[in-house]
């Protein structure tokens, strides 16, 4: 079988590319930056998003079997909007009707809904609806917040806590997260991709936090716990946009701070994942947190990637 994985260069792609691979199955990937380097070498081979030939896109998606969407933005940006996800995701949903594509496994979010007043959320519903529409037998992956070495939020936190002599949560704290381990996401889109009913999974982990307890227990871990104090969500936001300055980021958004807030990263289900976030983030404690993880430079060096492979031109 030929699998296709969206973004098998960046972060929960590349650990479901690693699960094929591992499986002995053939994997390519669509990718804005085809010719970026990889881990992968030869094993996969990459072909360019190309949203704006849509008969390119189909011919890539020839022969696929499955194909595993983790296309997304996490937030609006110059570079990039959410308007621009949702549409390119409708298109590729499309292009994969056109090319046969047996199933979708597509990555999703805890609690989308179609009246939220948060476009993350409200976005995700469309292309949740977009995909049962299409047609094309599929499962729906539904994580709150995913952790890993190569994650944000966790390490971020941790990032701060090695820095700051206290640690403000906005509001009191209480509102609730269920981080999957992003091998364990992995692992479950793969299996996912074996079958043909259609299905939506919360997607979550073992553990259930309040994002206090998880910023005691990071500490706890890393061995650096500090006071943390409520903030009110306006002086969060301000701080984390200095921050933001400094490391040349978007720390956080007032989008994410109400998600947050609104418990929308919590549900009411069986865990998906196995693997227990505050034993991981112990074997990881030298490691965790000891550099900033920055989402634009991410997208900077993808960028930076494109422009390269089109000469100077980028989308």
């Amino acid at each position: 079988m030929l699998h296709a994985v969206t973004g098998a260069y960046g972060y929960s792609g590349k650990y479901i590319a690693r699960r094929l691979l591992g499986e002995g199955q053939h994997v390519v990937t669509l990718t804005n930056s085809p010719a970026r380097s990889d881990e992968f070498a030869d094993r996969v081979k990459a072909y360019p998003y190309c949203f704006d030939r849509r008969d390119s896109l189909v011919e890539h998606l020839k022969g696929v079997s499955v194909l595993y969407n983790t296309y997304w933005v996490r937030f609006n940006h110059r570079w990039f909007r959410h308007a621009d996800a949702i549409e390119n995701t409708r298109i590729l949903f499309e292009a994969a009707g056109r090319a046969g594509v047996e199933r979708i496994v597509h990555v999703s979010i805890t609690n989308p809904c179609e009246n939220s007043p948060l476009e993350y959320f409200r976005g995700k519903v469309i292309l949740e609806k977009a995909l049962v529409q299409s047609g094309i037998s599929h499962a729906i992956l539904r994580p709150a917040v995913l952790f890993g070495q190569e994650d944000i939020l966790i390490n971020n936190i941790a990032w701060m806590l090695r820095r700051l002599p206290v640690f403000g949560v906005f509001g009191d704290g209480n509102y609730r997260l269920q981080p999957i381990y992003v091998d364990d996401l992995a692992g479950l889109a793969v299996e996912q991709g074996k079958r043909r009913e259609n299905v939506a999974i919360d997607a979550i982990g073992p553990e259930t936090f309040t994002y206090r307890e998880l910023v005691v227990q990071i500490g706890r871990a890393i061995g650096k716990e500090r006071p943390v104090v409520s903030v009110p969500p306006w002086f969060g936001y301000a701080v984390g946009r200095v921050v933001g300055q400094l490391v040349g980021d978007v720390v956080v958004t007032r989008d994410e701070i109400k998600g947050l807030m609104a418990d929308l990263l919590y549900v009411d289900a069986p865990p998906a994942g196995t693997t227990v976030l505050t034993e991981w983030a112990k074997s990881h404690a030298d490691c965790l947190g000891r550099n900033y993880a920055s989402e634009l430079a991410r997208r900077s060096n993808v960028r930076q990637a494109l422009q390269s492979d089109s000469g100077g031109q980028s989308d």
